[in-house]
């Protein structure tokens, strides 16, 4: 795939993500006049979604300035510059999301630790800070880049501008460091996350089913909506875990210019992880489901796209 065809890719998939997260900041905008306050998963939300336009905008704006500076003319200080912003907010998608999981499982499982429970009462009391620390803790662990990353023209078997490769031992020690921080231990936490709820609802399924004897499936109700959206962002963010170390170690052992691949999987990644998200607030969810109708309305040759907004209702004997 060369560098046009991904260029274009991006680009669409820039569209949805910027759409879709622009619709949880407008629901987020919308819930707050109503209620006067935020509570913490959407002020954590709202975070993520600010990171995901950012974050977007900034890997396609580079991809355009490599696809259009095709002799390399502007200064390398200005790719190097845009490459440290995508790279700090890299960091603060990854340690959001994470952020966002640690919040769930606090609320679903309920554990016998009190100290711990005390900690995890501390963090989310102040949700608000710690979303504008982890963009700050980004950007601070990414400045050491322009010390020992280097910044050339060209790879093997390509022509990008502006890319920062490690240019000595200190450059590749900073290189694991980094990948450990900002990909590793956010995807250890999840996975942590992600085992707590599981264990969670085989706990709780087993519970109710045993105090129904069977009689009926047991019913979790918004939770489980709550734990369908958890469960699905740990295995996207996994997945593009993989891909995202791979990727890494491509460039920086075997010097290959696949950074533009970085930046469609990441685009692939903030584009479902936001539909998740809507998924998982049942209000953005209906309110989405609801405009896409009202939008469908207007041209009747797509009405057999529309959605229903309700779930039928199944009939039940009148009583006397």
């Amino acid at each position: 795939m060369n560098k046009l065809t991904i260029w274009v890719i991006t680009g669409l998939l820039a569209v949805t993500t910027v759409f879709f997260n622009v619709c949880i900041f407008l629901m987020s905008l919308l819930n707050y006049r109503q209620n006067k306050k935020w509570s913490p998963s959407e002020t954590i939300i709202l975070a993520l979604s600010l990171a995901d336009v950012a974050h977007q905008l900034a890997c396609y704006f580079w991809m355009t300035m490599d696809e259009v500076d095709s002799k390399c003319r502007i200064a390398n200080t200005l790719y190097a510059v845009l490459l440290l912003l995508i790279f700090g907010l890299k960091f603060t998608i990854m340690w959001n999301t994470s952020f966002l999981m640690f919040y769930y499982s606090t609320k679903l499982v309920n554990t016998p630790n009190h100290c711990y429970t005390r900690i995890q009462a501390v963090i989310l009391k102040h949700a608000s800070l710690a979303v504008f620390l982890i963009p700050l803790c980004g950007l601070g662990t990414c400045m050491p880049m322009l010390a020992v990353f280097q910044s050339i023209n060209g790879t093997a078997g390509n022509k990008d501008c502006g890319i920062l490769m490690p240019a000595s031992t200190a450059g590749t020690v900073y290189e694991v460091i980094y990948l450990l921080l900002a990909d590793v231990l956010p995807g250890v936490l999840m996975v942590k996350c992600c085992i707590s709820i599981s264990v969670h609802l085989a706990l709780h399924l087993r519970h109710m089913k045993a105090t129904t004897n069977g009689a009926h499936g047991p019913k979790l109700g918004s939770q489980m909506r709550v734990i369908r959206m958890a469960l699905s962002l740990v295995a996207v963010f996994i997945l593009f875990l993989a891909i995202d170390l791979f990727v890494n170690y491509q460039i920086t052992v075997n010097h290959e210019s696949i950074l533009t691949l970085t930046f469609l999987f990441t685009s692939v990644y903030t584009t479902v992880a936001a539909v998740v998200l809507i998924y998982g607030k049942k209000t953005f969810w209906k309110a989405l489901i609801h405009e896409v109708n009202v939008c469908l309305d207007e041209y009747p040759c797509l009405s057999c796209l529309k959605v229903p907004e309700q779930k039928a209702q199944t009939a039940t004997p009148a009583k006397d």
